[in-house]
């Protein structure tokens, strides 16, 4: 089964072929956008990091940046720095470079000012336009899709219908040979002992358990409970009773497929078939991580409602709750809700999800992207000092 895809000089294969710009520091976020709302092929990441962070979290957002520098549906990377941020300007733009796509580096205070910035950056990347422009899609095979698969306003439908059917879909991407990742630690709670049976050795069964109980350790040092940010108000509203019955649900999204490792936020995939990549809940963060990581088609189940979209890559919206998809027409993408109604099996409803990936896999564009959606949010897990 083929898909058209851009094969990037590392091998790996992107459906969108964005000029991306990397701001790393908030300081230079605006510049970065000024640049790229003059070039309508460029995209700017809105990084509000970057500076006065330590450890993990200084890493873990270095670590971000590069991954969506190196996400195959980029095609050309310009990094825009300030010059006395905590991320390494060049060494970020190297390490997305060796990637083997163009990079270009613009640095605010070796330029002298942000005028002058903004007109070499326009520069920079115009050229890396005509660098890229003669590249067109190719027929390659779906094994080459990475699936990002995320929930968020969700409410009874999600656990009962939608994502149960994109778990449908997901098997089908995993048994043709291609990548898929569940995120959101906190909706694994109360649910991790069921994902852990399904862990290819004791080893990763060890690391989902791990991340569980970090992630409950994390509350307890604030000393709050968790069960105060989960279930949301909305999951509440929408018929959820408790974090472990928004797990259970959170779940069937993956499926049935083994589950080979466990990923720290934004890590790459060493292999082929079903990951867990270790995330908060909140869904912008969960779907920044993917991607970082490599993703380059999103689904996103959601019950009361949401339009959120990403700077880089297809967000494909699911509901099965029918009102919610009269309401929302404008940034659902497909309706679940037959599967409620009894006019549609689970099975049915997930194979139009995965026809629906394909279709947007050769280059139909989501809602979100057509209403230009680009939300980014790189989850920080320590305070800024």
């Amino acid at each position: 089964m083929d898909i058209l895809g851009y094969r990037r000089p590392d091998g790996k294969v992107g459906i969108r072929n964005h000029i991306l710009i990397v701001p790393t520091s908030v300081c230079s976020s605006t510049v970065a956008a000024n640049i790229a709302n003059q070039i309508p092929e460029a995209v700017a990441l809105p990084n509000q990091h970057g500076c006065c962070q330590i450890g993990p979290d200084h890493l873990q957002t270095v670590r971000t940046l590069i991954g969506f520098g190196k996400n195959p549906n980029v095609a050309a990377v310009l990094v825009v720095g300030l010059g006395c941020e905590g991320i390494p300007i060049r060494e970020t733009a190297a390490e997305i470079a060796a990637s083997g796509k163009p990079v270009e580096v613009v640095i605010i205070q070796e330029i002298g000012g942000t005028l002058k910035t903004e007109a070499e950056g326009l520069r920079k990347v115009s050229e890396l336009v005509r660098q890229v422009s003669h590249l067109q899609p190719e027929k390659v095979n779906i094994c080459e899709l990475s699936l990002a698969i995320e929930c968020g306003g969700s409410d009874f439908t999600s656990g009962l219908a939608s994502n149960p059917a994109v778990g449908i879909a997901a098997d089908l991407l995993v048994a043709a040979g291609g990548n898929v990742m569940l995120s959101e630690t906190t909706e694994f709670i109360g649910a991790e002992h069921v994902l852990a049976r399904r862990a290819r050795t004791p080893e990763v069964a060890g690391k989902l358990f791990q991340i569980v109980h970090d992630c409950e350790e994390r509350a307890k040092f604030l000393n709050v409970d968790i069960r105060d940010g989960q279930p949301t108000p909305g999951n509440i509203a929408g018929g959820i009773s408790s974090i472990e019955e928004k797990s259970l649900g959170c779940i069937y999204k993956a499926g049935h497929a083994p589950i080979q490792d466990v990923l720290k936020y934004g890590e790459i995939p060493k292999g082929k078939g079903l990951y867990i990549m270790d995330t908060p809940g909140q869904d912008i963060e969960s779907i920044t991580g993917m991607l970082a990581g490599g993703a380059t088609v999103v689904i996103f189940t959601t019950g009361r409602g949401t339009p959120t979209g990403s700077p880089i890559a297809p967000v494909i919206k699911i509901t099965a709750n029918n009102h919610t998809y009269k309401m929302m027409e404008d940034n659902i993408d497909l309706d679940a809700s037959p599967i409620i109604s009894g006019e549609e099996t689970i099975e049915q409803v997930g194979h139009r999800v995965f026809e629906e990936i394909l279709a947007v896999s050769n280059g139909r564009r989501t809602k979100a992207e057509s209403l230009g959606y680009k939300e980014f949010g790189i989850y920080k897990i320590a305070p800024t000092y």
